[in-house]
């Protein structure tokens, strides 16, 4: 098969009025002798890079700038939720405690996540410091050149008298429904309400959110790697987009689970994509 690449333009014109109004910017056309279903696609760019199969131009003024003042750079941060751990598996309120530490499930998670990242090239990594999500950017970040960078602002919500608690849809699972009924149904039918002595977890978590998306989006380069758990991640995905902690349960993230953001330089950001999970049934590789 023989490929050759073409740069070509196109105009506007309107026949009532002058012949030629606006002169939009080239295209590469890639155009080859024949194809196969063997033979990987070859997407087509236009200004800004945008893909020829809808890819959006720019988002300017899409969301809210996270920042408050121009970035360097335009950025690209890929998130992951660590691997599963021993509290997934038992089915128990994992909060802020540094007690759940991942499974053997939970490290070929890890690693399948690492085989999936291995073509991206990362300028850094950031991560939680407690150990569920720790030992699972060890793994992902093994063999890079740069040293992990450990942040309290992307440590899980603090759950209070909840962590620990077993928790669940069964009635015989759970032990923080039977001693705490009316703090647990709250936080699962209305975490945005739930608080201990006036103090609102989901209020804290939204402002740290905040706090670690400053820090990560004023380092310089332009590609980072975040991993961290499933509340924060959730707080994270919402104050890029706007939203506040009463859609607190409208995303949700797998173990391994992968979200990207794009944020130009006014620290506004464009969800890319959302809970990849191809890689944890595959050896799917993303790329750049």
């Amino acid at each position: 098969m023989s490929c050759k690449a073409l740069l070509c333009s196109t105009s506007v014109y309107d026949s009532k009025r002058l012949p030629k109004l606006q002169q939009r910017p080239p295209t590469l056309q890639i155009r080859c002798s024949n194809s196969s279903s063997d033979t990987p696609s070859l997407t087509e760019k236009l200004e800004y890079d945008a893909a020829m199969t809808g890819g959006a131009y720019d988002f300017n003024r899409g969301t809210t700038s996270l920042t408050r003042k121009l970035l360097s750079s335009p950025k690209k941060i890929t998130l992951v939720r660590h691997g599963l751990s021993t509290w997934n598996e038992e089915s128990r309120i994992q909060g802020s405690s540094n007690l759940s530490v991942l499974t053997e499930a939970g490290v070929k998670q890890a690693e399948r996540c690492r085989n999936a990242l291995a073509n991206i090239s990362f300028d850094q990594c950031f991560s939680s410091p407690i150990s569920r999500a720790k030992s699972t950017a060890e793994i992902i970040w093994h063999g890079r050149e740069e040293p992990l960078v450990f942040l309290d602002s992307l440590k899980e919500a603090h759950l209070f008298f909840l962590e620990g608690m077993k928790n669940g849809l069964h009635l015989e699972a759970v032990d923080a429904r039977r001693e705490y009924p009316k703090e647990y149904i709250t936080w699962r039918e209305n975490p945005a309400k739930f608080h201990v002595n006036g103090v609102y977890p989901l209020r804290r978590i939204w402002a740290t959110a905040s706090e670690a998306w400053r820090e990560i989006l004023h380092t310089p380069g332009e590609h980072f790697l975040v991993i961290t758990h499933k509340s924060i991640l959730r707080a994270l995905i919402c104050t890029a987009l706007g939203l506040g902690p009463e859609r607190f349960r409208a995303i949700d993230i797998n173990n391994g689970g992968i979200t990207v953001f794009k944020f130009n330089t006014r620290g506004e950001a464009m969800l890319q994509s959302l809970n990849m999970t191809a890689h944890m049934y595959s050896n799917h590789i993303y790329l750049n």
